[in-house]
């Protein structure tokens, strides 16, 4: 019985990499061992844990936030936004790739959604990059990582999970990760520059002459209609959550006005596009809900059995032999090796309700160690074999692109995101610097 919580974490494991559904299999592993470890009282527990849940204010802005994503894809913002950078950086080696990062920041910071930016993106810009004679890997790679970048700039869903779970304030996450969300845009651009300007074949610039036709004040009415739409709504969103006016719920609900607003100034909203937007964002808020349902009742169960204690002995001896920041840097090596078999979602629900409370207890920084946890697992993203943006990208991809170029073109993008990873946790600074100068009264 005191190994039962191993027992039960390895069963969920074990089905997990078998392919049976993340939410039943949580919830079917909770109920088998609950009984186990309780007996039938067990269910008299559970209903009152999920309700708890369910009732929590705070996730009233996943639907919200999943809502402004999905209007904002319908609205052609990518279309022009790519288009315009891609004239402004064009004269550079490598100037379309950094254009495609810029406007997956930008897509980031207004939606916050990985699978609406990463198939938006590779609609757009793969066909665009292979005509421009791009190397199909840094093509892939620049996409597939630059859709990723919501997972970190906010206003991001997962910033709002792990907020939830840890007890810290979504407000003062999303000012956290402001400065290491640029930190990742800049990592990528000098990776792509280095990259292109040493090997000068796979990055090619546009032609002067193709350049050339475009005047001056025609390229600066571009950038000014392309960079109005995604700044109104980081502003509207943003800043009213820094401005203290809004909460980050109320500021969401903001975020999904403000994006109707745009879908209707660009002229594709209707009714059925409405409809459309609708039942896509309560099929991907079902799905978030019913694994925190599953997540909510592992929980309880794992810590019933006395898990935490389990995982806290464990990491205790850790820290004895290797220090505090040893166990830091183990928990973050097992959360990045994680992620190349589980997506975010899983991860925020199983993981972090375990390790964060007993990393917390070692003295870090409550917004550096969540701020931490959102840049390792937008690894997960694009860690083969199962990461969702490599799967986002294949399905819109052309023929001529196979899982082979997607797979090589991401390596060097995640190894920029580790360096990324390490720098923020060198320089704790970076994500607590902002929060603690915004929010100081």
């Amino acid at each position: 019985m005191e190994y039962l919580p191993a027992w039960m974490f390895l069963a969920l494991t074990v089905l997990l990499m078998a392919g049976f559904p993340v939410a039943f299999t949580l919830l079917g592993t909770a109920l088998f061992f609950g009984l186990i470890g309780f007996g039938w009282s067990f269910f008299d527990l559970l209903p009152l844990r999920i309700y708890g849940r369910m009732t929590n204010v705070t996730l009233i802005a996943v639907p919200l936030f999943v809502f402004m994503g999905v209007m904002l894809e319908r609205s052609g913002l990518a279309e022009k936004l790519l288009d315009t950078m891609a004239i402004l950086f064009g004269r550079l080696k490598g100037g379309l790739a950094i254009s495609v990062v810029v406007v997956g920041a930008l897509l980031g910071a207004s939606t916050g959604i990985v699978g609406a930016t990463v198939v938006t993106m590779g609609l757009l810009a793969i066909p665009t990059m292979l005509r421009r004679n791009y190397q199909k890997e840094m093509a892939c790679g620049t996409v597939s990582a630059s859709g990723t970048l919501g997972q970190i700039i906010p206003p991001s869903i997962v910033l709002v999970l792990i907020g939830d779970i840890v007890g810290v304030s979504v407000g003062d996450l999303f000012m956290g990760a402001v400065l290491p969300g640029l930190l990742l845009v800049a990592l990528y651009i000098i990776y792509i520059l280095l990259a292109a300007n040493l090997r000068p074949g796979i990055a090619p610039p546009i032609p002067k002459a193709e350049l050339d036709a475009i005047t001056r004040g025609e390229l600066a009415a571009r950038v000014g209609k392309a960079l109005f739409p995604p700044l109104f709504l980081m502003v509207a969103v943003l800043g009213s959550i820094f401005a203290g006016i809004a909460s980050p719920t109320e500021a969401a609900a903001v975020g999904a006005v403000g994006a109707t607003l745009l879908a209707i100034a660009s002229k594709k909203f209707s009714i059925k596009t409405l409809r459309q937007v609708m039942l896509q964002t309560t099929n991907l808020t079902c799905m978030v809900f019913i694994i925190l349902c599953g997540a909510a009742a592992f929980g309880l169960v794992f810590r019933g059995l006395g898990g935490d204690h389990l995982v806290r002995g464990f990491l205790g001896s850790l820290a004895e032999t290797h220090g505090k920041y040893g166990v830091l840097a183990i928990v973050m090596g097992v959360i990045f090796f994680i992620g190349f078999f589980l997506d975010f979602i899983e991860i925020t629900f199983i993981h972090v309700p375990v390790l964060a409370p007993i990393m917390l207890e070692f003295g870090f920084d409550p917004v550096w160690f969540c701020i931490l946890l959102a840049v390792n697992l937008q690894t997960s993203f694009m860690t083969p074999p199962f990461g969702f943006s490599l799967f986002y990208l294949k399905a819109v991809t052309p023929p001529e692109i196979s899982t082979g170029h997607i797979y090589r073109g991401i390596i060097p993008f995640v190894l920029f995101q580790l360096i990324g990873l390490a720098i923020v946790a060198f320089f704790p600074q970076l994500a607590t610097w902002l929060p603690s100068v915004v929010f100081a009264n």
